[in-house]
């Protein structure tokens, strides 16, 4: 950022928020009065059924908007739990207009990863409908890793600590848990992904890729608001 751009988001910033992992920062159905950018750690973001089951939409890295639908006073149509320790960086919802029309390259930049969201989700959908289920995990643990390099959550060593269960790996890829577990082997069997409780390794990230139709060609670096 510019002087000026850095000199208005240090007015814009309201403050900072640290969440434990566990924490719920967003609660499905709620209106709030708050959006943030995630500073460090990861979180999830997800929609629960009247059943108590839950699809987990997706992962979000630093760098990421949180509550973006409150922004445009609309209730939270889903709910955000923190994975690991967080910091995030708090802005009022009722200075979000002058944000866009101070500004107008903010509003590009919020388009901009609005856009690049609702590409992901774009690939997740396809998962779900087209992929089998060995594809399913092996492209979610790639683009895991790719996100986490790319935001500094975790060296370019073909590996990324985070606890994400077979569980929640069952709620974002809809397959059961059983299930899971018996594909998780079977890609660790034929070299493509190792995923524990707390790390997910991937001994060769181009066969992997490849396995799983991933594209990593884009490098663009991506706008922080």
């Amino acid at each position: 950022m510019g002087e000026k751009r850095l000199a208005f988001m240090k007015d814009f910033k309201d403050s900072e928020v640290l969440l434990r992992r566990g924490d719920t920062l967003v609660e499905e159905g709620q209106d709030s009065t708050q959006l943030y950018t995630i500073l460090t750690g990861v979180m999830i973001r997800f929609h629960s059924l009247e059943d108590g089951r839950r699809q987990i939409v997706n992962f979000m890295f630093p760098g990421d908007l949180v509550g973006l639908q409150g922004a445009y006073d609309e209730p939270a149509r889903h709910s955000v739990e923190c994975l690991v320790e967080a910091r995030l960086c708090v802005f009022r919802k009722q200075h979000f207009m002058n944000l866009v029309a101070e500004h107008p390259q903010f509003g590009y930049d919020l388009t901009w990863l609005a856009a690049k969201e609702e590409t992901a989700l774009e690939e997740h959908i396809v998962s779900l409908g087209q992929r089998s289920a060995k594809e399913r995990v092996a492209y979610l643990a790639v683009w895991l890793l790719d996100r986490a390099v790319a935001t500094g959550v975790a060296d370019n060593d073909n590996a990324v600590h985070l606890p994400i269960t077979q569980t929640r790996i069952a709620d974002m890829l809809g397959v059961s848990l059983v299930h899971a577990n018996r594909t998780i082997r079977q890609l660790e069997r034929e070299g493509l992904v190792n995923w524990k409780s707390r790390e997910i390794r991937i001994p060769d990230m181009q066969k992997a890729c490849e396995y799983a139709h991933f594209d990593r060609s884009e490098v663009r670096p991506r706008p922080f608001i």
